[in-house]
């Protein structure tokens, strides 16, 4: 679970995080300022006990609080958060961003009533997206614009779908104006995100894709230092974003794939769209565009009907794609989807894979980072001694740096999963023809 502050708390995914944020900032401008928010997860059984758990927990701990239930949880099956004593009010994910929401729910308790609010809509009846900024998790490091929301796939494992509704996406237009403003208001660096964020456009009258509207927002922008995108689905990236990778600059060297499995048959039960193969010559293609870059992935451990060598085949993708920073999900069942009637592989199995996944991301981490030592780099500073590398990795400062700002540092060592900026700049940082990672040499050499 995750804290925006001591009132507001989101589960799953950091898109919730992000838009945790935002009704952070619409709760305070209504006035609502004893309001406690739960932003509910879906993705897992365990994950809705989870969000159960929470409300009932931050009730007893903030008796009198208006309880606010919104998420994904609450919009597949808003009747039972309708139905929890400690809930105040209910609101469904097509409404958690209306300003209009928060200022109903803040009329009514000033009323004094108990306002047994039920705002829940049809998800699947939402037809626009509207365009959202989210500024750091409180800070100023970075701004998050959600410019896509819902998702037209079917996975068998995945329930989201039905909390977030059809693919809808903000247009360019609109993008472009709120990310100039952000770019206005000091903000080095601005993060795209949405749910299915590579389906960006394919609803839209105009036939854009994502590279397009990543075209736009940087030509539009020019004085945004740093874009970056939130997970992407590879098989969905259009010619014009691989384009803008390798041209422009500002755009980071850091792509999050969403990619389940490296094995083709569990790839198909999954009903993904891509090959084990699809995925190796996105990343090969990728790193020969743009030769710094760093990918990180989702992975799911266990899912049904995975053997021990359909498991190693997701291991062998690790080192073949040279992915880093791995998000890892032992699979759970989720009633309502396909995969919940699949057979199921055994508990301990999927804890073990999930372990032996994160390790052998870890493994992949280090060999990154030790290829660092000696360059110089640009970190956004998150906060006054940690800093956020091109490609992602965390650069740790000995001396207090101001929190959004862009600080050059020569690598001088790595400590763990964290690089050390050197304090006093006395050695030549390496030349640029050294930069380029190569992850199958690397494991080469490292032999």
């Amino acid at each position: 679970m995750n804290e925006a502050n001591s009132r507001f708390f989101s589960l799953g995914c950091r898109l919730n995080a992000y838009e945790t944020e935002a009704m952070r900032e619409l709760s305070a401008e209504a006035g609502l300022e004893d309001a406690v928010i739960v932003n509910t997860c879906a993705v897992t059984a365990e994950a809705v006990r989870k969000s159960r758990q929470a409300i009932r927990r931050l009730a007893r701990a903030n008796p009198r609080a208006t309880m606010i239930a919104t998420g994904c949880a609450v919009q597949i099956d808003p009747d039972a958060y309708s139905s929890m004593a400690e809930v105040d009010a209910v609101v469904g994910n097509s409404r958690k961003l209306a300003r209009k929401t928060w200022s109903e729910i803040a009329a009514s308790r000033s009323d004094g009533e108990n306002p047994g609010i039920r705002q829940v809509d049809d998800i699947m009846s939402a037809s626009d997206s509207p365009v959202h900024s989210i500024s750091g998790f409180g800070g100023r490091a970075r701004a998050y614009v959600q410019v896509q929301n819902g998702c037209d796939h079917r996975c068998t494992f995945c329930i989201i779908p039905f909390g977030r509704g059809n693919s809808r996406s903000v247009p360019a237009a609109e993008v472009v104006e709120q990310v100039k403003s952000l770019v206005g208001g000091g903000f080095n660096e601005v993060v795209l995100t949405g749910v299915d964020l590579t389906g960006w456009g394919e609803d839209l009258d105009d036939g854009g894709r994502l590279g397009d509207l990543v075209a736009a927002v940087l030509a539009s922008a020019p004085d945004l230092p740093r874009l970056r995108l939130s997970s992407i689905d590879p098989v969905e990236a259009d010619p014009e974003l691989l384009a803008v990778l390798a041209s422009e600059k500002r755009m980071m060297p850091h792509l999050h794939l969403s990619l389940q499995s490296g094995d083709n048959l569990i790839l198909k039960r999954m009903k993904r769209r891509h090959s084990r193969e699809d995925a190796i010559a996105f990343c090969d293609e990728a790193r020969r565009l743009r030769p710094e870059i760093a990918f990180g992935a989702d992975f799911i451990a266990g899912f049904p009907t995975e053997t021990e060598s359909m498991f190693r085949n997701t291991l062998e993708l690790i080192e073949n794609c040279g992915l880093t920073w791995l998000h890892v999900f032992p699979f759970s069942r989720r009633e309502g989807t396909p995969a919940a009637r699949m057979p199921q592989v055994a508990g301990e199995a999927i804890r073990e894979r999930a372990a032996r996944l994160r390790s052998a991301g870890s493994k992949r981490v280090e060999l990154l980072l030790d290829g660092q030592v000696g360059m110089q780099r640009r970190a956004l500073m998150e906060t006054s001694r940690i800093g956020r590398a091109e490609n992602f990795a965390e650069i740790e400062f000995g001396t207090d740096q101001e929190p959004g700002r862009l600080v050059d540092a020569v690598i001088s060592s790595r400590r763990d999963s964290r690089l050390l900026a050197h304090d006093e700049h006395r050695f030549e940082p390496k030349t640029a023809a050294s930069k380029s990672y190569n992850p199958r040499q690397a494991l080469v050499n490292r032999a």
